[in-house]
């Protein structure tokens, strides 16, 4: 199904009336159908399967190492206030058999957070996303975001960071491999 942006736009133009503005002034003329071109980019994750992102791997040779991509930066919307979250995610695994382009890890962390999203299950999708696709022996993802419903409305506290993490095979049950995860995340190598 795609993304109805003639019905965002009526929504957006009511939104515009209930607030009490006019969206016939000039700097609002065009706005239901802006932000509606911006929703259908925004939200272009929902109706793709990101698993989908990792149809094409590579023979790892033997490699049954830690893969990490780090930094990886992020853009999603607050499913509770349509206000967006933005940050950086860091994503490992090792492999059993194939490995996947290093783009397309960055792929998926995309296509799951243009979704209405929680940071908890962004975090715990991309983990999932990987084991399926991948089948690895395990995979460790951290998210940390700044969150504008919290530093632009309500408590209003900007610069404050969540840190999400989701744990997967060796990374759940090997103490050391954890740990090593997180080390290298922190760049403490």
């Amino acid at each position: 199904m795609e993304i109805d942006q003639e019905r965002i736009k009526r929504a957006v133009s009511e939104i515009i009336a209930a607030i009490g503005d006019d969206e016939a002034r000039e700097g609002l003329r065009e706005t239901p159908r802006r932000i509606a071109e911006m929703y259908a980019e925004v939200f272009d994750g929902v109706n793709q399967n990101p698993v989908d992102a990792l149809g094409v791997t590579f023979d790892a040779g033997g490699h049954q190492e830690m893969i990490l991509l780090k930094d990886i930066p992020f853009y999603s919307m607050c499913e509770h206030h349509f206000l967006p979250f933005h940050g950086i995610a860091h994503v490992g695994y090792i492999p059993k058999g194939r490995v996947a382009g290093v783009s397309k890890i960055a792929r998926v962390v995309e296509t799951l957070a243009r979704r209405p999203q929680m940071q908890e299950r962004l975090t715990s999708q991309i983990a999932d996303t990987l084991m399926e696709g991948l089948a690895p022996i395990g995979v460790a993802v951290v998210i940390e975001a700044e969150h504008l419903c919290m530093t632009m409305r309500g408590v209003k506290k900007p610069g404050s960071r969540m840190v999400t993490s989701a744990n997967r095979g060796t990374f759940r049950t090997n103490p050391a491999t954890r740990a090593e995860f997180f080390s290298l995340v922190r760049g403490d190598h």
